[in-house]
């Protein structure tokens, strides 16, 4: 990381390397299918300021904006065919946001865990480590490779193998509440959590699996909303952005 004394104090990251779980509704912005050029324009602008900051970073993209394998049940779809487009979608997403970050001047690297020779590497360990330690970009695709997984499980169990300080989850809502905030007006934020409760309470902000894998590596999560104004580089030098899961909550 960059020496403090390049930055103002309140500039300071927190957090040497972190994962960015992106999902595709994220990208669409305020369309209803696919990818804002506006909106990805204004993410790489966000990631290219936390990466000015000393910040080592990796991207897991989401896929819903083109395609969620839950959905393939509507369309008689078997489940495992589903999640392999969805993985396909993710990978559309990669794409995009690989061109959007490196029109800033960013050097990236797009990896998937679905062996796609002339689009992107496979995801090998330690050359992803070495990327990150030259300061490139990585944007994970394609989930775990395997389906029944979700994408918030591929960015918990990445974030866990690249030995990221935290796991950042943009999401459409300001952290995690009692309730859903969007049809329950009495939904309380809660600004610190732990992992025990967020699954004991069941909570829907990101998938069990992925909740206990953080739990088990003692991995601390961050929940934001990617619709507040520099809230990506906002969640990386101030703690009190979103709400933070963590062992003691």
């Amino acid at each position: 990381m960059k020496s403090a004394k390049n930055f103002n104090m309140d500039d300071i990251p927190q957090y040497k390397r972190i994962v960015l779980k992106l999902s595709g509704e994220a990208l669409k912005g305020d369309s209803s299918f696919g990818i804002s050029e506006d909106t990805i324009k204004s993410i790489a602008a966000q990631i290219k300021s936390v990466h000015d900051i000393g910040v080592q970073i990796a991207i897991v993209t989401g896929g819903g904006n083109f395609f969620r394998g839950g959905r393939g049940d509507n369309l008689g779809i078997d489940r495992a065919s589903a999640d392999y487009m969805g993985m396909l979608a993710t990978i559309i997403n990669g794409i995009a946001l690989q061109d959007a970050l490196e029109r800033t001047g960013l050097v990236t690297r797009l990896i998937s865990a679905l062996e796609i020779k002339s689009i992107a590497e496979p995801f090998i360990r330690r050359r992803v480590i070495r990327h990150l330690e030259k300061n490139r970009i990585v944007i994970f695709s394609a989930g775990t490779g395997s389906p029944f997984f979700s994408t918030d499980t591929a960015a918990a169990l990445r974030a866990v193998e690249i030995k990221a300080d935290i796991l950042l989850k943009a999401t459409m809502v300001d952290g995690v509440f009692s309730h859903d905030p969007v049809t329950n007006s009495d939904a309380t934020k809660f600004e610190n959590i732990s992992y025990s409760e967020v699954l004991n309470k069941e909570l829907k902000v990101l998938d069990s699996t992925a909740v206990s894998l953080c739990k088990e590596n003692d991995l601390n999560i961050k929940i934001f909303n990617i619709n507040k104004k520099r809230n990506i580089y906002n969640s990386v030098i101030k703690k009190e952005i979103g709400t933070l899961i963590s062992k003691g909550g």
